[in-house]
């Protein structure tokens, strides 16, 4: 009997044991969950536009087209990790997928803001390039100090950087960070109508060598876009940023008066690419009402498998393919769907 009752107890404080490691123990695995969504051709959380149109009046429409986000949860306990891989709408993934080893949580912020930030620059570019009015790259800031101050102003077109064109933000920092900080380059612009050329050197600022200016995407248009959304991160939101620029200031109507939601980047050229965290994005579109989903070729796979009832998924790879499957919604038709997307 007292054998029996020793052993009783060591498998007691066994159980507790496990127990409380479930409870409590962190586990290296982060969990997605369905975050919210936000028409372009609305208000943000706070009451603000989505897309700021200056110098134009921006069109009415009678639908909506929302872009998806993703919530990720850390920190999580064996148990809440065994718990979100039972669940369908949320995913338990290794933490190192979306917070690499070596980098601070400033650090990823910083990279997830710099995404976005990218995506909205490429949805301006693709969305101007479509309604005629071919980009510019502009200065918007010139930090105090920096070795920009004194050489480039706000308003200025930078045309070129040592005799190459430039015509995206991109191409102006991956040519900047092609060479040391303490380069000089020669940066074509115009001010004013003026053209000129002007030296400015590179200064290191953590690594990175920068000049200090804010670029801009700007156009011969009359108008200017903004989209001055907060808290946001990613480069998912592209094609539904440039399906909404467009739908603003065109007259026609792109949704047909339905909720209409979707995901994808996007180049500058309108090349529409994949994206993650699509289980949780089909959660949160059907949870707004959406009756279509614009799905990135290369996500189709994974949308069929996880697909809401009465929540279609259109297949896109371009932006084109996104405005003319519009086109059929509007209609009436169907358009071209995922392979095994049901209707």
């Amino acid at each position: 009997m007292k054998q029996r009752g020793i052993t009783v107890i060591v498998g007691a404080v066994l159980v507790a044991t496990l127990t409380w490691l479930a409870l409590h123990a962190q586990v290296p695995y982060v969990q997605l969950e369905p975050g919210p969504s936000y028409n372009t051709l609305g208000k943000d959380d706070q009451g603000k536009d989505v897309i700021v149109l200056t110098g134009a009046t921006a069109t009415q429409s009678k639908g909506q087209l929302r872009f998806l986000t993703i919530v990720i949860r850390r920190q999580l306990t064996l148990a809440e990790a065994i718990e979100g891989w039972l669940k369908g709408d949320e995913s338990v993934v290794p933490e190192e997928l979306y917070f690499p080893p070596g980098q601070t949580q400033d650090q990823i912020d910083k990279e997830n803001q710099q995404d976005f930030a990218t995506s909205i620059s490429s949805a301006q570019i693709a969305a101007l390039n479509k309604l005629g009015y071919p980009p510019l790259v502009g200065v918007k800031d010139v930090a105090a100090g920096s070795p920009a101050d004194g050489k480039l102003k706000p308003g200025d077109i930078i045309v070129t950087v040592d005799g190459d064109k430039i015509d995206t933000v991109d191409t102006m920092i991956n040519k900047l960070r092609a060479k040391p900080a303490g380069t000089t380059f020669q940066f074509g612009i115009t001010r004013d109508g003026v053209a000129m050329t002007i030296p400015v050197q590179t200064k290191d600022d953590g690594g990175v060598p920068r000049i200090g200016v804010t670029p801009e995407i700007t156009s011969a248009a009359k108008f200017k876009i903004s989209i001055p959304i907060e808290n946001v991160g990613g480069p998912s939101a592209g094609l539904m940023l440039t399906l909404g620029i467009i739908d603003k200031i065109e007259p026609e109507d792109l949704t047909g008066g339905k909720i209409i939601a979707g995901t994808g980047t996007i180049d500058p050229s309108g090349k529409v690419g994949p994206i993650g965290g699509l289980p949780q994005k089909l959660v949160t579109a059907k949870s707004a009402g959406a009756t279509w989903f614009l799905t990135p070729k290369d996500n189709c796979a994974e949308g069929v498998a996880n697909q809401k009832t009465g929540l279609p998924l259109v297949q896109v790879g371009t932006l084109d393919e996104a405005l003319t499957a519009l086109a059929d919604i509007r209609a009436g038709k169907e358009p071209p769907l995922c392979p095994g997307s049901k209707p």
